[in-house]
C-alpha cells in the first residue's frame, strides 16, 4: 500500500501503531486492558455471521478503524479522512478522480458524512442528485470510504470501543435502520452516507489476499467447532 498509494495522500499506517488489531495474536485481555467492551454479538438468526460469535479478526479490524478515526481526530485540520483497507485495489488515476467527485459533490452543496468508495450491495441503493453517486442501501465491506470532518465526529461520538462490533456492520448503522434490532437500538441512524456508483476501489478476491477476519480464532472458545453453511 506505501507503494501503490499517491504520496500526495501522506498515508499513515496501523502496522506502525502498538494497537491490539491483529486477530492471530489479540486476546480478550489485550481488549480489556485498551478499555474496550464486546457488544453481545450471537443471536439466534438465519444470518450465518449474526448466528455465531464474533471472531478476533473481526473485534481487531474495528478497533483499527477506530484506531484511525482517533488519529484523524487529533491530527485535525484536513476536511477529509480516507481510509483504506490493505487490499483495496486502486488505479492510477484514482486521486484525480476521487478529487472530481468531490468537487462535483461541494458543487452541488449536498452535504454528507460518509463516502463509500467501493462496498458489497446487500440492499437497494437509492439515486442522487449528483451523477455517478447514489445513496447505499445497507452494505457490507469498509477496504474503501471516505468521513468528512462531521462524519468523524459522528463515528466516534457512537462510540464503537464501548460496545465492539464488526466495523462492516457499525457502518451501515449509522446510515440505516439496521434490521437487528440490538443493533438499531444501540447504534441509532445519525450520518448521511453517500457511495461512488460505480466503484472508485475494489477489492483484493479473498482466493488472492485471504481473509485476516475470517481465518482468525473466535472469542468465545465453545463456537470453535462452527463453521459457515456448506463449510466443514
Amino acid at each position: 500500500m506505501e507503494r501503490l498509494l499517491p504520496e500526495q495522500l501522506g498515508a499513515l499506517f496501523t502496522s506502525d501503531r502498538d494497537g491490539p488489531f491483529d486477530g492471530l495474536s489479540l486476546t480478550r485481555e489485550d481488549i480489556a486492558r485498551r478499555g474496550h467492551r464486546l457488544f453481545p454479538w450471537r443471536i439466534a438468526s438465519d444470518n450465518p455471521w449474526w448466528s455465531r460469535p464474533l471472531k478476533f479478526g473481526e473485534v481487531g479490524c474495528s478497533l483499527a478503524h477506530l484506531a484511525c478515526w482517533e488519529d484523524a481526530e487529533t491530527a485535525g485540520a484536513e476536511p477529509y479522512v480516507l481510509v483504506l483497507e490493505d487490499d483495496a485495489v486502486i488505479g492510477e488515476d484514482f486521486l484525480s478522480r476521487l478529487v472530481e467527485g468531490l468537487e462535483r459533490l461541494e458543487t452541488a452543496e449536498i452535504p454528507f458524512d460518509l463516502l463509500y468508495l467501493g462496498r458489497v450491495h446487500l440492499r437497494p441503493d437509492t439515486p442522487s442528485s449528483v451523477a455517478r453517486f447514489v445513496v447505499p442501501g445497507y452494505s457490507h465491506c469498509t477496504y474503501g470510504y471516505l468521513l468528512t470532518r462531521s462524519g468523524l465526529k459522528h463515528v466516534l461520538d457512537a462510540r464503537l470501543g464501548d460496545a465492539v462490533v464488526p466495523v462492516d456492520e457499525f457502518l451501515p448503522a449509522l446510515y440505516t435502520d439496521h434490521e437487528r434490532l440490538d443493533v438499531r437500538a444501540r447504534f441509532p441512524r445519525r450520518v448521511n452516507a453517500l457511495a461512488f456508483e460505480p466503484p472508485l476501489v475494489t477489492q483484493l478476491p479473498k482466493d488472492v489476499a485471504g481473509s485476516d477476519t475470517e481465518e482468525s480464532p473466535f472469542v468465545d472458545k465453545e463456537a470453535s467447532t462452527w463453521s459457515a453453511p456448506g463449510g466443514s
